[in-house]
């Protein structure tokens, strides 16, 4: 039986990811190598931060608890968070920032893909609209990738060090949740595990071009959606619920 608290579940893990990248991509407006990727990447970022809207208000409607999407963003401690670690990763290059971007676009399109086709409505719409932006995303990152790995010797250096950095954590967005299975085998969520074998054929094709090597890392511990992460996150959450939190209620 699919319970309400499954789908608010579902939904908060999805808005968590968007939110949080969202937070981490915004940071490099300002610090990428050209004025225009400053704006991309802001552009990415809002993207994402109306996903995060949409799918932490559907999670508070569902809850039934009265908690609005601000209250879900700026009022929850980290272990409450359910995002992909992959997500809170702060990347000190550039080419970190472009791989997570590759790794981590690409398992929302074949997400998302699936996903517009749920019975849940609300889902259906979001990812609907979701991934189209994240078909742009994904080429966004793809376009870089090649850009930096076909290259200056450099170039190609900070890109593959890049994926060895941020690789390790691609393996969480694919392993197997119980309740998510649930939800997908009622028509609902999207099954993480069946996402793989799409997305590896993507990226492999794109690290080839991009003349690449696929690292080959042990994966992290993960644990994300059940609200362990790594200390970055706790200081991703400092900064983006200080003013929230100093004052609480207020209205612009």
């Amino acid at each position: 039986m699919i319970t309400q608290p499954a789908i608010s579940g579902y939904a908060l893990q999805l808005g968590d990811d968007a939110l949080v990248m969202a937070q981490r991509l915004a940071e490099w407006v300002s610090r990428a190598p050209e004025l225009e990727e400053d704006v991309a990447l802001a552009n990415i970022a809002l993207d994402l931060l109306g996903q995060a809207r949409a799918l932490l208000s559907y999670a508070g409607e569902v809850e039934g608890r009265g908690r609005t999407e601000d209250d879900l963003a700026y009022f929850r401690d980290e272990r409450e968070f359910s995002n992909l670690q992959i997500t809170e990763l702060g990347c000190r290059d550039f080419g970190e920032a472009i791989a997570r971007l590759l790794a981590f676009s690409g398992y929302q399109f074949e997400l998302y893909q699936r996903l517009q086709h749920s019975r849940d409505e609300i889902l259906a719409a979001v990812a609907a609209k979701a991934v189209k932006e994240v078909a742009y995303h994904r080429d966004h990152a793809t376009q870089w990738t090649l850009r930096l790995g076909d290259g200056t010797e450099e170039s190609h250096r900070r890109m593959q060090a890049g994926l060895v950095r941020v690789w390790p954590y691609t393996d969480e967005m694919f392993r197997a949740d119980p309740a998510g299975q649930a939800l997908a085998a009622d028509g609902r969520a999207v099954d993480a595990v069946d996402l793989r074998p799409a997305w590896a054929d993507y990226v492999t094709g794109v690290l080839r071009e991009a003349t690449l090597t696929w690292p080959e890392t042990a994966a992290a511990p993960g644990g994300g959606r059940q609200g362990r992460h790594t200390e970055q996150l706790g200081h991703l959450l400092a900064e983006m619920q200080y003013l929230a939190r100093c004052h609480p209620g207020a209205r612009w």
